[in-house]
């Protein structure tokens, strides 16, 4: 995925809306926020065997929240001026080191509570 040619479309996309002037890290994170709460409402009431099972409509519906939080994921990084590329490798290494391979395969528990 060419992130740099989303956030441009993004960017231009509320910037043909005037939209700029709504788009500040605060609002952009509540958006993002009640989108994902849109995606948890899939999911609510649903036996772990059903989540892995959504109908053709549920999935559907999933489809477009995870479009709606990935569009205000990128916008919110390009705000803040986030590589969000950088941001994922420096995460995947941190948890590398915070949850090794021989301490947590299998193992749900918190690095901080072992």
């Amino acid at each position: 995925m060419d992130l740099d040619k989303y956030k441009a479309k993004i960017r231009k996309f509320a910037n043909d809306r005037d939209w700029d002037q709504f788009h500040d890290p605060k609002n952009l994170s509540m958006a993002l926020s009640a989108e994902i709460g849109e995606l948890l409402d899939i999911f609510q009431w649903l036996t772990s065997e059903q989540s892995k099972n959504l109908s053709e409509q549920d999935l559907k519906l999933a489809k477009e929240e995870l479009g709606d939080i990935m569009i205000y994921l990128i916008r919110l990084s390009d705000k803040l001026g986030i590589d969000l590329e950088e941001a994922v490798q420096e995460k995947l290494k941190s948890n590398a080191d915070k949850y090794p391979v021989e301490l947590s395969k299998g193992n749900a528990t918190k690095y901080n509570k072992r």
